[in-house]
């Protein structure tokens, strides 16, 4: 299997990705988003660290990460961070809407 087969298995795996969990040192490095940027974020609401233990490294689920991508794109593309910020979640409001649809679908077969 090459590489790309395994990456796109990789993004089937519902399982691995509810688990996916990471600090965010391994996010900025992963990501190219600086720590300070992410954390910036984090104050105004647009992403969200799991929730664990006070005092212990943010960390961030795959949803996250997803969010930190996209808005580090758009804002690459020139658009501020405000309205990167609404575009993405209006894009993952509409994911999470067709993939809701697909699993009812699922459901009744």
């Amino acid at each position: 299997m090459g590489q790309k087969e395994q990456a796109a298995n990789a993004l089937l795996d519902f399982d691995l990705l509810s688990r996916l969990i990471v600090g965010i040192g391994e996010v900025s490095e992963i990501t190219g988003v600086p720590q300070r940027k992410i954390r910036y974020w984090e104050e105004k609401g647009i992403i969200q660290p799991v929730k664990e233990v006070e005092g212990t490294t943010r960390r961030y689920d795959y949803i996250n990460i997803k969010k930190i991508l996209l808005i580090q794109e758009l804002l690459n593309d020139g658009y501020t961070l405000d309205a990167a910020a609404k575009k993405v979640e209006d894009r993952m409001e509409n994911i999470n809407k067709v993939f809701l649809e697909l699993a009812k679908k699922t459901k009744t077969r």
